[in-house]
């Protein structure tokens, strides 16, 4: 045969697509610790949506495509009063969740925010549960909800594990379009090769590239990428289901498959069964609105606040001791020209810290990065990596995310060494983080809820059982504003 031509025999599924599709299809969610901790999530998801609806840059990407756009069985936003498409649905509760980084965080090889699937799940369940009843039939409970956001995590994050995507130069965002396809084409109602099928065609679209995430183009685009890639997944979805094919070798096809063409030839690895690991051991962000790989160094500048906060001018140095993956993420000097710049420094956001002794999602804003104290303080920073604590980023039974701050002073004394090796919202601090995730939720719904709704939807969703059973139309509708 001629060497200059084709071999023209379609393949199998790639392994990763099956094994997807078949955890889907077949997986029953039997863990309590899983749901328990998807119920955490999910409230505190919403939180931040209701939180970002305080910022005039998100709400600016809310509404329908076309204004005045009616359309049937429309998806509500939670905290506002619009009812969507699907699909725009999809990119409007994505875009809420994500806009202020403040929601759960998964990290790997891979880093990622894996509740950003809630995007696309809320919005279609809510779109068929509606549908649902207008057809006789009973609407989806949040339980289902529940399952589909332990199963979307657990997609997102066993791929996160041992494929590292930024370093290709793309975005993560690749991973919520490949968990949101599947569970939102399982949730439609698609078969075990529809869902192979759909999620064939979320590998073959062209991915995000980070440049938006970094200098010197970090910008506002990265508070809406993940609303964008789960909003797709019920593009594609809904395109599979009217009858488009699949493309089986998408990711192994040589030359043209994704590994070849944008993961350098690597093939992609899934280093352990999909299960419920995910979600059980996911990160919340509870204290502060703070990209994760600072979370700690930022519990630690407040810690510190108290004994510099009067010796501003004394400072000679501050010394941040941290774990590669921040330094290779959010170290950086020079101007910072945003607030998606701002939330994406380590400097910054310790400067911040020790200025104020809290770092909130306003300290962001251009009134406060004028404040001239935040650049002297970055000014005086001196960054370093500890191996142990890149190490231990990486160990199963860690997954640390260990931060140290240390203040020297001109006359030659120094505070002591602050570490903070596990931030509030990791499984090691649980028994600590969850009263304060529940106290965090309460703050954002009583931004926009007076204190009766505020006690009724409280009520309901720290009440496993009740949640669970409460339809998705009716857990929609408390948060119609």
């Amino acid at each position: 045969m001629s060497s200059n031509v084709d071999l023209n025999i379609r393949p199998g599924y790639d392994s990763v697509i099956s094994e997807i599709a078949n955890y889907v299809c077949n997986f029953e969610i039997e863990s309590d610790l899983a749901l328990d901790t998807a119920r955490n999530c999910l409230i505190d998801t919403i939180g931040c949506g209701l939180l970002a609806l305080k910022f005039p840059a998100c709400t600016k990407m809310l509404g329908p495509v076309v204004e005045g756009t009616s359309v049937p069985f429309g998806v509500r936003v939670p905290g506002t009063n619009f009812k969507l498409d699907p699909i725009k649905g999809a990119f409007d509760i994505g875009c809420i969740i994500r806009w202020l980084d403040y929601n759960d965080t998964w990290l790997a090889a891979e880093w990622g925010h894996p509740s950003d699937n809630l995007g696309g799940i809320l919005a279609v369940a809510d779109y068929i549960s509606q549908k649902n009843i207008s057809e006789g039939k009973d609407p989806l409970t949040m339980r289902v909800v529940l399952e589909s956001m332990i199963m979307a995590h657990e997609i997102q994050g066993i791929l996160a594990l041992k494929n590292s995507f930024n370093k290709v130069g793309l975005d993560h965002v690749v991973l919520v379009k490949v968990a949101s396809t599947a569970l939102v084409t399982k949730l439609m109602g698609g078969s075990s090769d529809q869902i192979m099928d759909a999620v064939s065609q979320a590998w073959a679209d062209g991915q995000s590239l980070r440049t938006y995430r970094h200098a010197p183009n970090a910008g506002s685009r990265k508070s809406w990428a993940a609303g964008d890639a789960t909003s797709r997944a019920v593009r594609l979805a809904m395109i599979t289901l009217s009858g488009e094919m699949g493309y089986p070798g998408v990711l192994s096809a040589p030359v043209w498959g994704f590994e070849d063409v944008s993961f350098k030839g690597e093939k992609l690895a899934l280093p352990q069964p999909f299960n419920t690991y995910v979600m059980e051991n996911i990160l919340f962000k509870i204290s502060f609105p703070a990209e994760f790989h600072a979370q700690t160094a930022v519990e630690a500048a407040v810690t510190l606040h108290p004994q510099i906060k009067n010796r501003l001018d004394d400072i000679k140095a501050i010394e941040i001791v941290t774990h590669e993956s921040a330094i290779r993420i959010i170290s950086k000097v020079g101007e910072l020209n945003n607030p998606a710049d701002r939330d994406h420094c380590l400097q910054y956001m310790v400067a911040i810290g020790l200025l104020k002794g809290n770092l909130v999602a306003e300290d962001y804003e251009d009134d406060v990065a004028k404040d001239p104290r935040v650049d002297a303080l970055r000014e005086k920073m001196l960054i370093s990596e500890d191996k142990r604590y890149s190490i231990e980023y990486h160990e199963a039974d860690k997954r640390s995310i260990a931060n140290k701050i240390q203040i020297h002073f001109n006359d030659g004394t120094s505070t002591e060494a602050i570490e903070v090796e596990y931030p509030i919202g990791h499984k090691r601090r649980r028994e600590e983080g969850i009263p304060v995730l529940e106290k965090k939720f309460m703050s954002n719904l009583k931004i926009t809820f007076d204190e009766s709704r505020c006690q009724n939807i409280y009520s309901i969703c720290l009440d496993q059982k009740t949640l669970e059973n409460t339809s998705v139309t009716d857990f929609q509708e408390l948060f119609v504003l």
